[in-house]
């Protein structure tokens, strides 16, 4: 069984790809300073609770683990925080992702899953989004992403660090087993709120952009249901383990939902109306944002499962149930005697 070191594997996306890793027979130890993660979110795993801004700390646990991977998702992800406060980003991705390279490479781990970004493309010039397309990021967060991406190719060639980017485009839903789900705080991920508006929770969705040019006005974006993401983790992993090559892969549907497609599909899954109200668009917000998974199906063998829109609906609004107390179905009906 071999074991893998998971950096943020206590957080939303972090905690499902452990359970993936789990299921697939990897022994799989959770590094996080639960800053944002959650400890309960680790599961069964090992769980180590420590800050990547302490690199002797770190250097230590991979000299002394025997790890034969490493898969990183530990970072700060609020592109609008990164706006106000870019040293902030700078400063925390750069630097613990620098430090656990640094000690993956002192300690002779040579395989490295990375946790990017779709912000690293910034204004689409094309749609779907290839692998190839420039990368122009228009925000704090997203120039991060591709710093570090950079890195990666440059440790690649000089040091043979096997690596896969995987660059995540709007990741959503939760564990099919309830186990798992979102809990950021503050929530800034679309379909949470919506689900809290519909919840009845006092809050009011605001609708960033009712002006694009799109079919509606609303932004579209390319939702993957977080169970679909992990599994592609541990494909990207075991063709690492195998001798594959460094690669950087797309993870999304190649299909789109505006921000209003996605609330009627939420209110008809909960049954429940969503107070909103239109405010104006967001900074670097761009229309469409759409990935080519051509490259994931290929490379990876990666099948989609779980991402149609309802099922991204019906497993985050039956975590939202759970984690409120109520005891009703996603449709309304009772949960159970």
């Amino acid at each position: 069984m071999k074991k893998v070191l998971v950096a943020g594997g206590a957080g939303y996306i972090g905690s499902h790809t452990v359970k993936e890793l789990r299921r697939a027979g990897f022994k799989p130890v959770v590094f996080d300073n639960l800053s944002s993660g959650h400890r309960d979110a680790a599961g069964g795993a090992e769980l180590i609770e420590g800050d990547l801004r302490d690199p002797d700390l770190i250097g230590r646990l991979l000299k002394e683990g025997g790890f034969s991977a490493v898969l990183h998702f530990a970072s700060l992800i609020q592109v609008g925080e990164s706006f106000v406060d870019p040293r902030k980003y700078y400063e925390h991705n750069l630097r613990t992702s620098l430090n656990l390279l640094g000690a993956a490479l002192d300690a002779g781990v040579r395989v490295f899953i990375f946790s990017s970004s779709a912000a690293v493309y910034g204004l689409p010039r094309e749609t779907p989004i290839r692998e190839d397309h420039p990368l122009d990021p228009v925000n704090p967060y997203g120039r991060t992403k591709a710093m570090i991406e950079q890195v990666l190719r440059d440790y690649d060639r000089a040091y043979g660090l096997k690596h896969v980017s995987l660059r995540y485009f709007n990741a959503a839903g939760a564990d099919p087993d309830g186990e798992l789900g979102e809990r950021h705080h503050p929530e800034t991920h679309l379909i949470p709120n919506v689900l809290r508006a519909a919840a009845g929770d006092g809050s009011i969705l605001g609708v960033f952009g009712t002006d694009f040019p799109t079919a509606d006005g609303t932004a579209v974006r390319d939702y993957i249901h977080v169970t679909d993401l992990a599994s592609a983790h541990v494909l990207a992993l075991r063709r690492l383990l195998d001798g594959g090559s460094s690669e950087v892969i797309n993870l999304g549907t190649n299909r789109g939902y505006s921000v209003r497609e996605v609330i009627a599909a939420a209110e008809k899954a909960t049954g429940r109306r969503v107070p909103r109200e239109d405010r104006p668009r967001r900074e670097g917000d761009p229309p469409i944002l759409l990935a080519s998974k051509e490259k994931a199906e290929r490379v990876l063998g990666w099948r989609l499962r779980f991402s149609d829109l309802g099922t991204i609906l019906e497993t985050a609004w039956a975590w939202h149930l759970k984690e409120s107390g109520e005891r009703k179905r996603p449709g309304g009906g009772e949960a159970g005697r």
